[in-house]
C-alpha cells in the first residue's frame, strides 16, 4: 500500500510517499481501507520533532474509513462499517490497523469526509467546554485561532452552552468566519491589541477562560485577561512552546492553569463514545457546522502540512488516499 513517512524530523520535505507491506489485524483489531485522513498540528509537530516519533515513522492520528478485516475476538465493529477515530497511529495511509475498541461507527447521514474531519478538532472542543472548564451561562471566554478547525467548533460549542465568545483571528476573511460561527467579539490581532480589546469589552474584568491553541505569542496576555480565578487552558503550540512559568503568577489572582489532552478525556470507551456521540449527533441534525477548507491527495501531503503551519486554512484540511 501506499503511505507518507518519514526518516528524519525536518521541514515538509520529509514526507515521503512510499510503498509499504500492508498491514494485518490481530486479536482485538480491525483493518481500515481509509477513505479520509485529517490533518492535524500535532502531525507538524511530529514531523518537526517537537513530539518527535519512533523512526521510521507514519504520520497521522485520525481517519475515517470502511472496516475490511477483523481480528478474533471483536465486537465492538463489523465487516463493511463506516468508521472514524482519533489517536490511532500511522493514519497517512491506504489501510491502518486499529484497536477495535477505539473506532466509532458513523451514523447514517454522517460520510467520510465529515468523519475524518470531526474527530480529533470536535472531541477536543467538547472535552475543552463541558470537562477542561464547563462554561456556564454567562460565562466569557477567549478562543484564540477563532477560524481555526477547533476555533469555529469550540465557538459554537461555548455558545450552544450560554457563554459569551472573543475570538482573534488575523484577517477580515477569518473575522466574517468566526462571527458566522457565532463569536460576540472579533479581535483582529495583526491590527489590535488582545489584551487592550478583551478589558475594553468587559469593562476591565476580564474573562472566565482563555482557551489557547498558539502558546508562546499569546500566553502571556492570556493570563493578564483572566478576572480571578480564572482558566488558562493551554492546549496546543503553533507559535512555539511557552516559556516556564514561575508558579508565584498565578497567586495574585489564584489562577488555574493546565495543559490537556485529548487522549485522558477518551481514555475509557465510555468517555470515547459519549463524546463522539454527542459531536456527530450534532453534525448528524445540523446544530453544528463542520467547515472543511481543503482536501489534497495523499502524495500532496507536503503542501497540505505548508497551508496548516503557515496559517492559510479555515477549518479543516483532508488528505484522501
Amino acid at each position: 500500500m501506499k503511505a507518507v513517512q518519514i526518516t528524519e524530523t525536518g521541514g515538509p520535505e520529509v514526507l515521503k510517499y512510499i510503498d509499504v507491506p500492508d498491514p494485518t489485524p490481530g486479536p482485538g483489531q480491525a483493518l481500515i481501507d481509509i477513505k479520509a485522513i485529517g490533518v492535524n498540528f500535532t502531525d507538524v509537530y511530529s514531523r518537526k520533532g517537537m513530539n518527535p516519533p519512533a523512526l521510521p515513522s507514519i504520520l497521522g492520528g485520525e481517519a475515517s474509513g470502511v472496516v475490511s478485516q477483523v481480528g478474533e475476538g471483536v465486537t465492538e465493529v463489523a465487516v463493511g462499517d463506516l468508521v472514524a477515530y482519533s489517536g490511532v497511529p500511522s493514519s497517512y495511509a491506504e489501510k491502518v490497523v486499529a484497536p477495535a475498541a477505539r473506532l466509532v461507527k458513523m451514523p447514517a447521514s454522517v460520510n467520510a469526509e465529515q468523519g475524518a474531519a470531526i474527530m480529533l478538532q470536535g472531541m477536543t472542543a467538547h472535552y475543552l467546554c463541558h470537562s477542561t472548564y464547563p462554561i456556564k451561562q454567562g460565562d466569557t471566554a477567549i478562543v484564540h485561532a477563532g477560524a481555526g478547525g477547533v476555533g469555529l467548533i469550540l465557538t459554537q460549542m461555548v455558545k450552544f452552552l450560554g457563554g459569551t465568545v472573543i475570538s482573534t483571528v488575523s484577517t477580515d476573511e477569518k473575522a466574517a468566519l468566526s462571527r458566522e460561527a457565532g463569536a460576540d467579539h472579533v479581535i483582529k490581532y495583526t491590527e489590535q491589541d488582545f489584551e487592550e480589546e478583551v478589558m475594553k469589552i468587559t469593562d476591565g474584568a476580564g474573562v472566565e477562560a482563555v482557551f489557547d491553541s498558539v502558546g508562546k505569542t499569546t500566553f502571556d496576555k492570556g493570563i493578564a485577561c483572566l478576572k480571578d480565578r480564572g482558566y488558562m487552558v493551554l492546549y496546543g503550540m503553533s507559535s512555539g512552546q511557552v516559556d516556564p512559568v514561575p508558579i508565584p503568577m498565578l497567586n495574585r489572582k489564584s489562577l488555574f492553569l493546565t495543559r490537556p489532552g485529548l487522549a485522558a478525556y477518551i481514555a475509557t470507551r465510555e468517555d470515547l463514545l459519549q463524546r463522539a456521540g454527542d459531536v456527530l449527533s450534532w453534525i448528524q441534525s445540523g446544530k453544528l457546522k463542520l467547515r472543511i477548507h481543503g482536501t489534497f491527495a495523499l502524495k500532496d501531503v507536503a503542501e497540505a502540512h505548508r497551508q496548516l503551519e503557515g496559517r492559510l486554512t479555515t477549518g479543516k484540511l483532508l488528505l484522501v488516499p
